[in-house]
C-alpha cells in the first residue's frame, strides 16, 4: 500500500527573490522482511549447520514526481536498503533521477536493475526467502564463481524504458563502468570499462516472452586461477537470456534459459595458446507458482550445465590439473519449494526449503547466503552442497 505523504506547493512560502520552486510529491513505500533460518553446508569440516536470523533485503523507497507540463515529468528514486538483523543500512539499491513521458517513455541516470531480474521466479515476491530464488543458478557462471550482470544493480548507467506499446516494451541501457563504483580510465593501460543491455519483452493477458542481452567490461580488474595465476587485466562478460511464462488462473509456469561467457581482453591467454573465452556455461530454470485465496505455493527446479570455457574445460582449472579433464565437472542442480499465507493485504508468513547439489568443481551458493544478507561462514567451496529451511515474515507498507 502506497501513501502519498507530501504534495506541497512551496513557491509562495519558501520562495527566495527571483526564484520559484515547482510543486512536487514524495511517496514513501517499501517492505520489511526477515527470516529465521537453518542453514547447512554439506562438506564443511567440523560444524556444518547453523541457525540464524537474516534480513531478506528489506527496503524503503523514496520516490519523487514533479509535473513539468506538456505530459513531461521529472522523476527520481532512492532505494534505501536496511538490514534489520544487523542494524546496517545503505543506499545500494536502484537509485536514479530522470524524465518521464507517456509518449516516449522514461530516461533515467544512476544505478539500475538490468538483465539479472528476468528470472520468471516469483518465490520472493510471494513471500519466500531471497535465498531460495533461481538467481542462485542462472545469475552465476564459471562454476558459480562469476556473477552475471553483477547479479544485482548495474552502476554508472543511463537507461531508457519505452512506453507500453500494447504489451510490448523495450529497455536499453549503457554503463560507463558496469563492475565498479567509480570510473578508473584515466592513466590506465587496460581497456576502458563500458557495458550495455537491451531487453525487449512482450506480455499478454495470460502469457509473456522476452529476451535480454548484457555485455560488460570493467575498468581494469583481473581473473585469477590456481593453474595460471592472474591471466587477464581486463575481463569481458556477456549473457543471452530468454524468458517466458504461461498462466492458467492461479497456476503460473515459467521457463528461463541463460548462456553466459567470460573472455580475456588482455591477450594473456592468447599468448599462452589458450582460447581467450575462458568460461562458458548454459543454465535453465523452471519456476512454478500457484495461488488460491490467501495461500500461495511456489518453487523451481534449476540447472547449470558444465562450463565449457578454455580454462575450465581443459582440466587445468580443476585442482591445478590434479583432476583429469573427464572429472572436471562444474555442473550444479537446485530445487526449491515454499508456501506462504497472506495474514492481511500487507503481511505474509512463509515456509521455504532450498538446496543446491554442486558437482566436483562447482561452488554455486544460495543467493546472498554468504555475506551481508547471510553469514560469511556460509560460503561454499567446490563440491560442497548448501541447503536452507526458512520461516519468513514480510510486511509491505
Amino acid at each position: 500500500m502506497q501513501k502519498k505523504l507530501l504534495a506541497v506547493a512551496v513557491a509562495g512560502a519558501l520562495a527566495v527573490p527571483g526564484a520559484a520552486l515547482a510543486a512536487s510529491s514524495v511517496t514513501i513505500t517499501g517492505f520489511f522482511k526477515l527470516s529465521y533460518a537453518s542453514v547447512n553446508v554439506k562438506g564443511k569440516t567440523n560444524r556444518s549447520r547453523e541457525d540464524r536470523v537474516q534480513d531478506e533485503s528489506s527496503r524503503i523507497y523514496f520516490r519523487v514526481v514533479e509535473d513539468l507540463g506538456g505530459g513531461l515529468q521529472a522523476v527520481g528514486q532512492i532505494d534505501w536498503r536496511i538490514a534489520l538483523d544487523s542494524g546496517s543500512d545503505g543506499t545500494s539499491g536502484a537509485n536514479w533521477v530522470g524524465l518521464r513521458s507517456k509518449s516516449w517513455g522514461e530516461l533515467t541516470i544512476g544505478r539500475h536493475d538490468l538483465h539479472y531480474v528476468y528470472t520468471e521466479d516469483q518465490s520472493y515476491s510471494r513471500g519466500g526467502s531471497l535465498k531460495m530464488t533461481n538467481t542462485s543458478i542462472i545469475a552465476y557462471s564459471a562454476g558459480g564463481g562469476f556473477a552475471v550482470a553483477n547479479a544485482t544493480r548495474t552502476p554508472n548507467t543511463i537507461r531508457w524504458a519505452s512506453p507500453n506499446w500494447n504489451g510490448f516494451t523495450v529497455v536499453a541501457a549503457y554503463s560507463t563502468n558496469p563492475y565498479g563504483a567509480a570510473e578508473n580510465d584515466i592513466g590506465s593501460a587496460s581497456s576502458r570499462g563500458n557495458g550495455w543491455n537491451i531487453a525487449p519483452q512482450y506480455n499478454a493477458k495470460n502469457w509473456g516472452i522476452g529476451y535480454s542481452y548484457y555485455q560488460g567490461v570493467g575498468d581494469g580488474g583481473a581473473f585469477t586461477n590456481t593453474a595460471y595465476g592472474t591471466v587477464a587485466a581486463s575481463v569481458e562478460g556477456s549473457s543471452h537470456r530468454v524468458n517466458g511464462h504461461y498462466q492458467w488462473g492461479g497456476l503460473r509456469i515459467g521457463l528461463v534459459w541463460d548462456r553466459s561467457e567470460w573472455k580475456d581482453k588482455s591477450g594473456q591467454l592468447s599468448a599462452m595458446a589458450i582460447d581467450s573465452k575462458f568460461a562458458k556455461r548454459d543454465a535453465w530454470s523452471l519456476p512454478i507458482r500457484y495461488d488460491w485465496g490467501k495461500h500461495s505455493v511456489f518453487g523451481h527446479y534449476s540447472e547449470a550445465k558444465r562450463d565449457k570455457g578454455s580454462v575450465f574445460e581443459n582440466g587445468m582449472a580443476c585442482n591445478n590439473g590434479v583432476i583429469t579433464n573427464s572429472q572436471c565437472d562444474s555442473k550444479a542442480k537446485m530445487w526449491a519449494i515454499g508456501y506462504a499465507y497472506s495474514m492481511s493485504k500487507r503481511t505474509k508468513l512463509s515456509l521455504s526449503y532450498a538446496k543446491i547439489k554442486n558437482n566436483t568443481n562447482a561452488n554455486y551458493n544460495l543467493f546472498t547466503s554468504a555475506g551481508g544478507l547471510g553469514s560469511t561462514d556460509a560460503s561454499v567451496a567446490q563440491g560442497q552442497d548448501p541447503e536452507q529451511i526458512a520461516v519468513t515474515v514480510t510486511h509491505n507498507f
